[in-house]
């Protein structure tokens, strides 16, 4: 077998036994409990915490959770958030293997990644691709914007929703999501290190905080004579693709194409961090946003809203 076989298997081997396939029940109009849907997701804590995407366990009345060796649990939806399509589960139970969270700040461009699921039945399926974007909004087919999403060009199908991409090392860096659609043969996830701050958010409140501002991201470098003649500290910015109709970035002096490269204070270098910022009740009604618009340094007042209109 050739070394690249070699190395996606024992990456999967890593992994596999932490995916679970997750169906959902719902009450039809005689009261009776009828499956619903079915999607996949993964356990990623000694203590049963699983992560699986918003849209499959939306309106839920029963979830029940597949593990590997064929053993099905009821799971307890902790919570969810449907800005992000992540939603915590719990099991109840023994004898199940937890996946290694990674760091998706140290992914980049061209990085080989693979993407598991359980979709039909107990058989898993894996698929393979390169990392062909990094820190993206994107907008779901219900209009809601998904920040820092991962685009590769894996194949996934919605039964893989919910499921883990890893690493060659076996380590997650992203929760797969199919409720995004872009163009053929591009994937989707939400960056693993979104969704253990949405972990931590649901597990404590229940629910998340997030700002919103209504700006459409992707991470870029920045040009290295802007950088030096302004003495930026940033690595990279985030170029503005879309702003949203009535939304607070509309009300404002920015536009698109701009570099966001500080938000309330704080150099700005991906999604996630400006996720954090946004994730702070003091922003809502106004902060600052510096942003380099061609070569100039501009910075402006922004109104946050405490959620989207």
């Amino acid at each position: 077998m050739d070394a690249f076989s070699t190395m996606i298997i024992e990456a999967v081997e890593k992994t596999k036994n932490a995916v679970v396939r997750i169906d959902v029940f719902k009450r039809d109009k005689n009261n009776v409990l009828r499956p619903a849907g079915s999607g996949s997701g993964f356990i990623f804590s000694s203590d049963g915490l699983i992560f699986t995407n918003s849209h499959v366990v939306d309106g839920a009345e029963k979830i029940m959770v597949s593990l590997l060796n064929e053993n099905e649990i009821e799971g307890v939806l902790i919570g969810k958030d449907p800005d992000t399509d992540l939603a915590i589960l719990k099991i109840y139970s023994e004898g199940y293997s937890v996946a290694k969270l990674g760091d998706a700040q140290q992914l980049q461009i061209g990085q080989f990644i693979i993407a598991i699921g359980n979709p039909y039945g107990y058989q898993h399926t894996v698929t393979t691709g390169v990392v062909s974007a990094l820190g993206r909004t994107l907008q779901t087919q219900s209009g809601r914007l998904v920040d820092n999403v991962i685009q590769s060009d894996a194949a996934l199908n919605p039964g893989n929703s919910g499921g883990p991409m890893i690493t060659t090392d076996g380590e997650v860096i992203g929760v797969n999501t199919a409720i995004i659609q872009g163009a053929q043969g591009l994937s989707f996830s939400v960056d693993i290190n979104t969704a253990k701050e949405i972990a931590q958010q649901l597990l404590k409140d229940g629910k998340v905080f997030k700002a919103y501002l209504g700006l459409m991201l992707q991470e870029v470098p920045i040009n290295p004579k802007v950088k030096q003649h302004y003495n930026l500290k940033n690595k990279k910015g985030l170029f503005i693709t879309k702003i949203e109709e009535n939304s607070p970035a509309s009300r404002s002096q920015l536009q698109e194409g701009d570099i966001v490269i500080s938000f309330h204070d704080k150099i700005i270098n991906s999604s996630h961090e400006l996720f954090k910022e946004l994730s702070k009740r003091e922003i809502v009604n106004v902060t600052d946003i510096t942003v380099i618009r061609h070569t100039e340094l501009l910075n402006f007042t922004v109104f946050p809203t405490d959620k989207r209109p």
